[in-house]
């Protein structure tokens, strides 16, 4: 190794350890929508940012909206960078975080000379944009980053080549219990929009005894409006078979609310028998949400149910534990990079 190739992998391994190698978060523009998935990613790279690393939020087009109007004009501080019209400033000692959604931007980065990890938050879509036989090793993705044990062993046993590790989702201070009693009202989050109206019409045609309680669709809110008119119901319905963590019912669970929910395909670790009302059939979900009303009405809604809820999402509402994971983690991704460039240097030494 020459004194100038040399130089630049000392300048690398600098750049790691003392936290300044860029690490890039690519994020998807939802044009104002709020969506988890990406609220996950910001958080992670606001934690990194706090702890002196240095993260870049990375998107498509000049004119990426952001998520100030939902998730809070904080999160628009962290540094922003767009590919379009822009050279992508990489070196040996960075970080390109891609979405599992993203598996042609994946096969556009492969050359990059950058450490390369896949944050796959939706198993289900981690082989929508990838050609039949096309894996993340091929791109030089040999880390993965996922939110659950069950996700990890899933997708584990389809992407053979790649090392996984876990980040956790946590629930927000936004979500707590209102005092005052809720209102006849049942909040709907559903993966498709056809579901909740499907679902609401066929309430209404099975119970018009029912009529006068109201469904809430919670799309479209910020994060605090959503907190809010999830507070003001008595009960929650959830529908989404591909979910992979499945942040809604612990949303609910934080704001006192129970969920009636199917369950998805791969069911969330945090699921107990005990914690809300969870079913196998979603043609039978308005006979549930009718019994749950009738129960209701009738002040038969056993303490049990609440406390078992309050139990389950304890868990999931330590934003320090979940900081701390994320930094550690990083941490871990630098160092174990550092130590592979002072081999190489030691090795062509020898």
């Amino acid at each position: 190794m020459g004194n100038l190739a040399t130089e630049k992998v000392l300048l690398s391994i600098k750049n790691l350890r003392e936290k300044t190698a860029r690490i890039y978060f690519f994020v998807q523009d939802t044009k104002g929508n709020a969506k988890a998935s990406i609220r996950l990613i910001y958080q992670m790279a606001d934690a990194l940012k706090k702890d002196g690393f240095n993260p870049i939020m990375l998107h498509e087009k000049k004119d990426y909206v952001g998520v100030s109007s939902w998730l809070g004009e904080e999160y628009m501080n962290l540094p922003h960078k767009s590919i379009e019209g822009q050279n992508l400033e990489i070196s040996p000692e960075d970080f390109l975080i891609i979405p599992e959604i993203f598996g042609f931007v994946m096969e556009q980065v492969s050359k990059l000379p950058c450490a390369k990890v896949v944050l796959t938050q939706q198993y289900a879509n981690m082989l929508e944009t990838l050609q039949p036989g096309q894996g993340w090793a091929q791109f030089g993705f040999h880390k993965c980053i996922t939110t659950t044990n069950r996700q990890k062993d899933y997708i584990e046993r389809v992407m053979r080549q790649s090392t996984f590790d876990i980040i956790t989702p946590y629930v927000g201070e936004h979500f707590s219990p209102k005092p005052t009693p809720p209102m006849p009202i049942v909040a709907v989050h559903t993966k498709e929009q056809s579901d909740a109206v499907n679902l609401i019409k066929t309430f209404y045609l099975k119970f018009p005894q029912y009529r006068w309680f109201t469904f809430r669709d919670l799309r479209g809110l910020s994060e605090k409006e959503f907190a809010k008119s999830l507070k003001e119901c008595f009960l929650s319905v959830w529908i989404d078979d591909k979910s992979g963590f499945g942040t809604f019912p612990l949303e609910s669970m934080a704001c006192g609310v129970p969920t009636i929910g199917k369950i998805p395909d791969l069911q969330p670790e945090w699921m107990t028998e005990d914690n809300g009302i969870w079913i196998t059939d979603v043609t039978l979900m308005a006979d549930f949400i009718a019994d749950f009303v009738q129960n209701w009405l009738e002040d038969n809604i056993k303490p049990e149910l609440f406390n078992h809820m309050k139990e389950t999402v304890e868990k999931y509402q330590n934003k320090q534990e979940f900081e701390t994971n994320v930094v550690n983690l990083f941490e871990s991704f630098l160092t174990t990079r550092a130590n592979s460039f002072e081999e190489q240097i030691n090795k062509t030494e020898l």
